[in-house]
């Protein structure tokens, strides 16, 4: 049996053209096969996926839309086009779908140059407080072009004060109010918000990249229930399908948005990776993927409870959804970047995290992140999450002993080599270790 992400034989051919990125594959196999991964805007993709992203897609060129394209030879592209976006808008139960944005930057992107003039005024969240830096960061280039009012959290309980959230929206009168996050570990209180929207006669857009997966299988509400303007979502996190993004919105914005995708901000879309999202849109939507995504959920709740107990400080003290941000100056004395690395050495992936109005430094910061979307996708459960949970604590706890981080990199090796990453086979005629050594 061969490996699902690629053939032998073509593994066999990059071995003698480049022996370089041939190693550092299979190093790159190694490192996800033996260590567990927690930062949760990252997955192990649907095996299938590999399929479509190493296809013959990857050569065509499909500037435009199905039926009004600028290349010839279409008919195939339409297909898995017309497939995607239909299934998307199923999914989500949205009027109008794109499913060419290159990434989540430009997706977001889009939806401003498409909705708004430049100049607008824009309502939304804080990135110290778990937004995104395309929701007006001031480093963004967005923040140059457009006017962010950016709300906040209220500590120590995380929660969002909506009459704060009015006064701004009064005193500001945004154009758009935006809600969505990067690091925010609750449920959002759609119909809040929308409100807030109606009351000024704003759009409203919700950017739910985190927590598309967890939507699309019924897991956490749906902003488009809530009758939201647009909503945003990548494609690979949750979702497990490809790196991407994708645009649902009411019909009445659908031109606008087409034409602030394409030609606004990119040409040609990535067919393979069109025809990879409109599988994930079919997977998305099997039973299978609805327990999935509330194993998702159940397990984040169970390795957040175990940190918790354990002495761990949790920004807004616990989760509703796949996420939790851990303040490891509080409780460990250890900064974010010094955390991640000690985890690192123990075969643990995650990322050091701003916590709300950090007094340390991005790359320095108080806090990490960590999730649960690639962990279920291993299958592991609820004793997995308290063996991880336990070996984080003993892991920040011993920091700076490189023979006990050693110690725990094997323990996380052993519960890993139970739960293979999927696509990633064991059985097949290839040895890693000793290919990419050679």
């Amino acid at each position: 049996m061969t490996n699902f992400t690629y053939s032998t034989a073509a593994l066999e051919q990059l071995q003698k053209s480049d022996p370089e990125i041939f190693k550092a594959l299979m190093d790159e196999e190694v490192r996800q096969s033996e260590g567990i991964e927690l930062i949760p805007s990252e997955n192990y993709c649907f095996p299938e996926v590999y399929a479509l992203l190493g296809s013959v897609f990857n050569n065509k060129y499909s500037e435009g839309y199905p039926g009004r394209r600028y290349y010839g030879g279409q008919e195939n592209t339409d297909i898995v086009e017309n497939l995607a976006r239909d299934r998307a808008k199923a999914l989500f139960r949205a009027e109008y779908a794109n499913v060419q944005p290159l990434s989540g930057s430009p997706m977001n992107q889009a939806v401003y140059f498409g909705l708004l003039q430049p100049g607008d005024t824009i309502l939304a969240m804080d990135l110290s407080h778990g937004g995104h830096l395309t929701h007006g960061a001031p480093v963004s280039h967005m923040s140059k072009i457009f006017n962010f009012v950016r709300y906040k959290t209220e500590q120590p309980s995380g929660k969002i004060d909506f009459d704060k959230v009015r006064t701004l929206a009064q005193q500001h009168k945004p154009k758009m109010v935006l809600c969505g996050f990067s690091s925010y570990p609750r449920e959002l209180d759609y119909a809040s918000f929308k409100k807030i929207a109606d009351e000024i006669g704003a759009l409203t857009f919700a950017d739910v990249s985190h927590i598309g997966g967890l939507i699309a299988g019924d897991a956490l509400a749906n902003p488009m229930d809530f009758g939201f303007d647009v909503m945003t979502t990548t494609t690979h996190k949750s979702l497990r399908g490809p790196r991407g993004g994708m645009i649902l919105a009411k019909k009445q914005h659908g031109p606008a948005l087409d034409k602030a995708v394409f030609p606004g901000l990119q040409g040609g879309p990535h067919m393979h990776q069109v025809a990879a999202t409109a599988l994930t849109m079919k997977l998305a939507a099997t039973d299978d993927f609805k327990l999935y995504a509330r194993n998702v959920i159940k397990n984040a709740k169970i390795l957040a409870t175990t940190l918790m107990e354990g002495g761990s400080q949790l920004v807004t003290g616990g989760t509703d959804n796949h996420m939790m941000v851990v303040n490891t100056v509080a409780w460990f004395n250890l900064s974010g970047d010094i955390a991640e690395k000690a985890l690192d050495a123990a075969g643990i992936t995650l990322n050091k995290q701003m916590i709300p109005d950090d007094p340390l430094p991005p790359l320095k910061p108080s806090g990490i992140r960590l999730g649960t979307p690639a962990a279920t996708a291993r299958d592991m459960g609820e004793n997995e999450m308290k063996q991880l949970g336990g070996l984080m604590l003993r892991t920040l706890r011993a920091a700076d002993n490189a023979a006990t981080l050693a110690k725990l990199r094997e323990e996380t090796k052993a519960i890993c080599d139970r739960f293979p990453v999927p696509g990633v086979t064991k059985d097949r005629p290839f040895d890693h270790k000793a290919r990419s050594a050679a």
